[in-house]
């Protein structure tokens, strides 16, 4: 009703002006004006209520819960706590505690940060609202901060209004919004908004009628603004890591769960072949081993199926694009010479070698780590930069020269000897590798590098015959398995590993 009598008025004065001999077009420009700024706050959030907040709960009715994430115990252990004290504030009040402000859920892409979340919601039988770090910047100063006020009233008022005592609000890549203030010179629209952050937080109490819990996740926690870390905010940081082997069964069998799974698939073997991979990864892994048997009119889920889904994920899809006879002899001797390397230094450690073109990549080899290992030795960091030199060394000797296709070998072993040398595994002792002096630093990874490669040479030379069958092999059949090149490796090389490498 008062819209249509504003509009009545408006009409009326334009026409009473008009009829006076005023005029009007400095005014209508005006209004024009002012009519398309408040679209554009209409249109960004700053005058509507939090537009992704409203849809946030409609995509929970699908709900989540801890038992459909896989792999990560100690962090779902550190949540489900938290989320404890919101459901049962009665109990916690005796023992003087106060109910978590904030946790922040800090780890690699991929690895179940949202999924927590979500599952979250579910177990707390919260208001749960949601939003994204970047919806709360803008290019208008003091929108971020009214958005941010408007999720904290939002949470506090939905959950009034459903008769509930607790809100959670989830915020994902929390760094845009947290960022440390100071470091975005060219407006303070970024400063502003996370000033309003920590005021939200700051005014949460025992006395809220609504106990709100914020939850962020990022995987740049370095980028975050130290005052939003401290306790009384964020008063847990719940690191989200990389599965280990047993987490990776656990997210194996929850992604073959509905998968029709032929007789000889052995989980465990597959997770042991996927170190390093995320749950986003192994999902992904599961996904494309269904897509390949259905690409074979496959009825089941063979082994065969997961290996090829495994070099797709690490290396991307085969390309279309094929090197001539040359290139491909030069490429299978390269890697022949990682394999050979490799299953010296630890034997068994190759599950296949193949030469199709994946990605960047027109060929490499895969290894089979025995066990999830966290820090390194010395002799490990070693065995790796010989491995990746086998490739160029290989030609060299064979072929009588190096070509362009061990560049990033090459920059792998750089990284791989910064690494013994800023660890005090060097000969130069415990330093600080970015105070050392250029000319210092270059000697010293030219020295293990030169040392490495001497002991992979010598291993070239003895297994040159070898490396010539296999790699012919390999040129015909594109790919071989691990197992087959020990086979046509032999005994002696089983029974001289320790000698080649002490």
């Amino acid at each position: 009703m008062l819209k249509e009598v504003g509009v009545g008025v408006g009409l009326g004065t334009v026409i009473g002006l008009i009829w006076l001999g005023f005029n009007i077009y400095p005014i209508l420009f005006f209004v024009g004006i002012l009519f398309l700024l408040y679209k554009v706050l209409d249109t960004k959030g700053g005058i509507k209520e939090f537009s992704s907040i409203k849809k946030s709960n409609s995509k929970l009715k699908k709900s989540i819960s801890f038992d459909d994430i896989g792999g990560q115990n100690s962090a779902k252990k550190e949540l489900l706590e938290a989320l404890d004290f919101i459901r049962i504030p009665e109990k916690i009040s005796l023992m003087g505690i106060r109910p978590l402000k904030g946790i922040l859920l800090e780890g690699p892409p991929g690895t179940g940060k949202t999924l927590l979340a979500k599952a979250a919601a579910s177990y707390a039988d919260s208001v749960f609202l949601s939003a994204a770090g970047s919806e709360f910047i803008e290019m208008y100063a003091g929108v971020g901060a009214q958005r941010v006020r408007q999720i904290f009233q939002q949470a506090r008022n939905s959950a009034k209004k459903k008769n509930k005592t607790s809100a959670i609000i989830f915020v994902d890549e929390i760094e845009i919004l947290g960022s440390k203030r100071g470091s975005h010179s060219s407006h303070h629209e970024y400063d502003q908004t996370l000033n309003q952050l920590l005021v939200e937080m700051d005014g949460l109490s025992l006395n809220d009628e609504v106990c709100v819990l914020l939850i962020g996740a990022t995987n740049r926690s370095d980028l975050l603004d130290n005052a939003l870390l401290r306790p009384g905010r964020f008063d847990r940081i719940v690191q989200v890591d990389l599965p280990d082997l047993e987490g990776r069964m656990q997210i194996l069998q929850l992604h073959t769960r509905n998968k029709p799974l032929e007789n000889d698939i052995n989980l465990e073997s597959i997770a042991a072949e996927t170190f390093g991979f995320s749950g986003a990864h192994l999902e992904s892994l599961a996904n494309e081993a269904a897509i390949s048997a259905l690409r074979d009119k496959s009825k089941f889920l063979h082994k065969n199926h997961f290996y090829e889904a495994i070099d797709k994920v690490i290396m991307g899809a085969k390309l279309d694009k094929r090197p001539g006879k040359d290139e491909c002899l030069r490429i299978a001797i390269h890697e022949m010479g990682h394999a050979l390397v490799s299953e010296c230094i630890k034997p068994y450690s190759i599950a296949a070698i193949t030469i199709v073109p994946r990605g960047k990549a027109m060929g490499f080899i895969r290894q089979k780590p025995e066990k999830d290992s966290y820090i390194y030795t010395k002799d490990y960091l070693e065995g790796q930069i010989a491995i990746l030199l086998g490739g160029a060394v290989c030609e060299e000797e064979l072929l009588g020269s190096r070509s362009t296709g061990a560049g990033n070998d090459f920059q792998q072993a750089i990284e791989l000897s910064k690494k013994i040398i800023s660890s005090g595994m060097s000969s130069l002792g415990v330093v600080s590798e970015k105070d050392l002096p250029g000319g210092t630093l270059h000697e010293c990874i030219k020295e293990i590098l030169t040392a490495q490669e001497e002991k992979v040479l010598q291993l070239i030379i003895k297994y040159k015959d070898i490396i010539e069958k296999t790699a012919y092999y390999l040129i015909e059949k594109e790919r071989i398995n691990g197992s087959y090149l020990r086979e046509l490796l032999g005994l002696d090389i089983k029974n001289e590993v320790e000698h080649e490498i002490k």
